[in-house]
């Protein structure tokens, strides 16, 4: 039986939370305000716990969200209710004038354990046509008998399959072996499945 996994870890937030807010940007050309994020915050199973003066506070699961907002940026702190703040993410928000693009990326608080973005790629979206101009593998979690998997779509899996990165695992970068259209991570345990 398949059913939305709990959030125990802030990978588990952090890769939801990038996918809403790439569709939010490509749906409204901009940074999401306030209400939106709010919106996207409650998609993704959050329960607001604090609002005031710019700062949110929210809670998914077993991790705990702080949104800040910026001008021209978004962070949003993700950590951990119980281990260490080197499990803590951040997903960060931005416009990059410099690529005429938005970015939306996934860095982890200790850069010693990972160096890059969770996601195999950031997302960059061109600020003019909205398209997407990379390849990030962002979806949703779901858990199963055999563990919690990672369930991406059929395009995502597309632009994926098309960049050659498929034996690599968009989590921590560890080596992925597919079996149809499930693979697992000797990793990080984590799997990915491909849902129609």
């Amino acid at each position: 039986m398949t059913k939305r996994a709990v959030s125990y870890e802030p990978v588990n937030v952090a890769l939801p939370l990038a996918k809403k807010l790439e569709e939010s940007i490509k749906g409204n050309g901009e940074l999401p305000n306030g209400a939106e994020l709010r919106r996207i915050v409650k998609e993704i199973g959050g329960e607001e716990l604090y609002l005031g003066r710019g700062v949110s506070a929210f809670r998914a699961g077993e991790v705990v969200g702080v949104i800040l907002p910026g001008r021209d940026r978004i962070t949003i702190e993700l950590l951990p209710s119980e281990g260490g703040i080197s499990e803590a993410l951040e997903v960060v928000a931005y416009m990059d004038r410099d690529l005429g693009a938005f970015v939306v990326e996934i860095l982890p608080a200790n850069d010693i354990e990972y160096e890059g973005n969770i996601g195999l790629e950031p997302v960059i979206i061109d600020a003019g046509s909205l398209e997407l101009k990379s390849t990030p593998v962002l979806g949703e979690f779901e858990e199963e008998e055999e563990g919690v998997f990672l369930v991406i779509d059929l395009e995502t899996y597309g632009r994926w399959k098309e960049s050659g990165k498929l034996g690599v695992c968009p989590i921590c970068g560890g080596k992925l072996v597919w079996e149809g259209e499930k693979t697992h991570c000797a990793d990080c345990g984590y799997g990915v499945k491909v849902k129609n």
